[in-house]
């Protein structure tokens, strides 16, 4: 551990570049720039609150709170593992050209669209003013989710950008995989309302279900359920360890197959 520390404060600068490259590219074709990192999530609250609060008669004004705040943290995990899975194949021409640490490529991924993720966060305290939705002293419980969901999604896109360099369908299966995990978050719905089909302790083994829910327990002032913070913990630290092994042990054969 303290190799790879000693080795990412050498490759710092690197990183930053790497980071500001990340955020260029992502916003290259667009007018709006970053901004648009503020107004999307607006318009899917709109759209989703529309769609599962108006039509299917919920009158609870903090509605669309309940769902930015899971849709921002959900939003964050799967841009940064979809980009953290690619990142080895996109920069293969650099990793081809000069030696650069490759565990590089996917942090610097993941951190990019964190410090996006934070941007948008915004929003939500815009929106959550005007629905009347004040602070509470449990808010400072807040940290402990955005930790959570950082080191998850970089565990997660480690151990993706490692299995997406040998097997290139992972992109796909990926991509379904996250709509399952979309589905099992509790995005735009309340969990109490599955309760009555007896399917709701599905949701308790997914870490990203219970990481936004200790979030969305700062945001409307309660306590954080602790079993939650420490599953969530435990997994991301899991992940995370799983996901530093196998990229170590099969990046001297990445160049092969890039």
């Amino acid at each position: 551990m303290k190799k790879y520390l000693d080795n990412l404060r050498q490759y710092q600068f690197l990183l930053s570049e790497l980071v500001k490259k990340g955020i260029k590219l992502k916003y290259r074709r667009s007018y709006l720039g970053i901004l648009w990192s503020m107004l999307e999530p607006l318009l899917s609250m709109v759209v989703l609150t529309i769609v599962f609060g108006t039509l299917y008669g919920n009158t609870d004004k903090t509605f669309p709170v309940y769902i930015l705040s899971g849709r921002l943290l959900y939003s964050f995990y799967s841009s940064a593992t979809k980009a953290a899975l690619k990142s080895i194949r996109s920069n293969a021409a650099m990793i081809k050209k000069v030696y650069v640490p490759k565990y590089l490529y996917p942090l610097s991924t993941v951190i990019y669209n964190y410090i996006i993720f934070l941007i948008s966060l915004v929003v939500l305290a815009i929106v959550g003013v005007i629905l009347g939705v004040k602070p509470t002293i449990y808010l400072l419980q807040a940290p402990v989710a955005l930790i959570i969901i950082l080191i998850l999604s970089y565990g997660s896109g480690m151990f993706l950008a490692t299995i997406g360099v040998f097997f290139r369908d992972i992109e796909y299966l990926w991509s379904v995989a996250l709509m399952l995990i979309m589905y099992t978050c509790a995005i735009f719905y309340y969990p109490s309302k599955l309760l009555k089909s007896g399917w709701a302790w599905i949701l308790k083994f997914n870490p990203l279900y219970c990481t936004i829910q200790i979030f969305r327990s700062a945001i409307f002032g309660e306590p954080m359920y602790a079993p939650y913070v420490i599953y969530a913990a435990a997994f991301s630290v899991v992940i995370t360890i799983i996901g530093l092994v196998c990229f170590k042990k099969k990046q001297d054969n990445f160049i092969l197959y890039i």
